[in-house]
């Protein structure tokens, strides 16, 4: 950069900041004591700051400088000009501003190099986001506060800190405004609220829901209470179970144990899905099921369901006629279920520990074949093992301590 007489003084700064960086260009830092090293590395970022914090005082006043060449904005200027993306400097841009306009501490702190360009960022979004019935003074002692906590603390603690400046500062106030910001939350969680069904034509349909914070918490906490026995004994292909299909096969799970007399009425009877199946089918090993009137599963899937889920089964004669219309009466009662999980502790498949609260009740004769639903007919078998029970790719053997051991089918 040439200097010529009356040249600003920004303008000279800059320069000599260019000569000096050129006049060390060439010095190898390898050679540099440790204690060198550091300083350096502390001085520079600091520097950092510094030249960072004069370039945002000049942005935030070169309006002028993108109406005489016809740019939106100055972000969009210096885009053109240093060959930048827009978006980041428009960001920095309405930095500029909020440091020129609202932050004097913050804009200090900068000029000093105390306070990084992110910390800036970070506390201008924490001041942006006060409650606007907030009075002049107890802004600027937020401000105050987390310019002097930036000297301990890194952008992504600050941003945690700045959320709750208020408990800080004024705590009656940081009531009420937290009490408001919920309030909005809550309402704009209520308005955001979608749930979508997309069937993709190969067995599977993919779900996308936006849900209140709250719900999905809620949501979450059920599925983990079923997916983490499986991500405790479960392996695909010699992997651990990956924990989004967990989770996957957790929402199953929980449908199943739903009570659909606690439902809504649905077409006025209690909620209930209705599995179809011929007679033949149902004692077939490959065979095809009709869940409510345009899903299929199979009918292992079928007989699985009917041990534990809340699910009518109706069996057609050949003609489809109605032989059975099953009812709840086949599903073992609470109080069997205790009984079975005093009985078993676990899960009776050989080498299994889940315990027998996650576990399912399964008819050892199935009810398909005229099973009872007593104890005696009935074992605790986890998820993965109930599933294979059903599947005619496996079969199983009972040994003589009571454990059931599975095998592939030859």
């Amino acid at each position: 950069m040439t200097l010529t007489a009356g040249t600003h003084p920004v303008l000279a700064c800059a320069a000599d900041i260019e000569a000096s960086l050129k006049a060390v260009a060439d010095v190898n830092p390898t050679f540099m004591t440790p204690s060198e090293k550091a300083s350096a590395l502390v001085a520079l970022h600091r520097l950092r700051s510094q030249v960072a914090a004069l370039e945002f005082r000049i942005l935030a006043v070169a309006q002028d400088v993108a109406e005489a060449d016809g740019a939106p904005d100055a972000a969009a200027w210096l885009a053109h000009h240093v060959h930048a993306d827009v978006v980041p400097l428009r960001a920095e841009l309405e930095l500029a501003r909020d440091l020129d306009e609202a932050l004097p501490v913050v804009a200090a702190a900068m000029g000093e190099g105390t306070v990084s360009v992110a910390q800036a960022q970070v506390i201008a979004h924490a001041i942006d986001a006060l409650p606007s019935d907030v009075p002049a003074e107890t802004i600027d002692q937020a401000e105050r506060w987390l310019v002097e906590a930036a000297s301990t603390f890194a952008p992504k603690q600050l941003r945690m800190l700045g959320r709750r400046i208020l408990d800080v500062i004024d705590p009656a106030i940081a009531q009420t405004a937290e009490a408001q910001r919920l309030a909005d939350e809550e309402a704009h969680a209520t308005r955001a609220t979608r749930l979508g069904f997309k069937p993709l034509g190969d067995g599977t349909t993919r779900v996308t829901a936006v849900l209140a914070d709250a719900v999905a918490h809620r949501l979450r906490t059920y599925l983990e209470a079923f997916a983490q026995p499986r991500l405790a004994s479960a392996t695909v292909n010699g992997e651990r179970l990956p924990r989004s299909r967990a989770l996957g096969e957790a929402l199953g799970q929980l449908l199943e144990v739903l009570d659909p007399v606690r439902l809504p009425l649905h077409g006025g009877d209690a909620t209930t899905m209705v599995v179809t199946i011929a007679l033949a089918d149902l004692h077939a090993e490959l065979a095809v099921a009709q869940l409510g009137d345009d899903n299929r599963l199979t009918a292992s899937q079928a007989r699985r369901l009917a041990c534990t889920a809340g699910i009518i089964p109706m069996v057609l004669g050949g003609k489809s006629e109605v032989l059975d219309l099953g009812r709840q009466r086949r599903l073992f009662t609470p109080g069997q279920r205790k009984a079975l999980r005093l009985r078993d502790r676990h899960c009776r498949a050989e080498g299994c520990t889940i315990p027998a609260t996650w576990c399912d009740a399964h008819h050892l004769k199935p009810w398909s074949h005229g099973g009872t639903t007593d104890l005696d007919d009935g074992v605790l078998l986890c998820r993965h093992h109930h599933q294979a029970i059903h599947d005619p790719s496996y079969e199983h053997t009972w040994l003589p301590n009571g454990q059931l051991r599975y095998h592939r089918a030859a």
